[in-house]
């Protein structure tokens, strides 16, 4: 079956990551979270440099409405650099604005909220935040009530 996940990476605290989101949608990672050391060794790969195999290789983790986030962390032995940026926002469309409050307060708790949940003029509620692990969010559901009548 077809599906689209964000994938996300980090820098030694993917693990760390992927527990405060799982508190946050329940259920359970899909499979145990993979760890550098797992990879079994192959003709040619150099070792791991100390500390790197506790790393996690890969993660996964459905948010809402079928969609994953999977992540990973970098290998800085292997000249990875993590470079935090603003082309990616993990976008969650959800039903009530209930819901989009209680997602919007657990996810940018310790983190940067650019846009509050504020109504907006194209008839949904809409917010913008960064979490504490600098991964950009907005979180979108429709108004329950016409705009100015609230």
């Amino acid at each position: 079956m077809a599906s689209v996940a964000t994938y996300l990476n980090f820098d030694g605290n993917c693990l760390e990551a992927f527990e405060f989101y799982k508190g946050i949608f329940g259920g359970e990672f899909l499979g145990e979270p993979m760890r550098m050391g797992d990879v079994p060794p192959s003709p040619g790969m150099p070792p791991l440099a100390p500390g790197e195999a506790e790393r996690i290789m890969h993660v996964a983790l459905e948010t809402v409405a079928g969609h994953q986030i999977m992540g990973s962390d970098t290998m800085p032995s292997m000249g990875h650099v993590l470079r935090p940026g603003n082309t990616t926002y993990i976008n969650l469309m959800v039903d009530t604005e209930e819901e989009a409050r209680d997602l919007f307060t657990a996810l940018s708790d310790g983190g940067e909220v650019e846009m509050p949940p504020t109504p907006m003029f194209w008839g949904d509620l809409y917010s913008a935040f960064t979490d504490r692990f600098q991964i950009q969010w907005m979180v979108i559901a429709p108004l329950e009530e016409e705009l100015g009548h609230s």
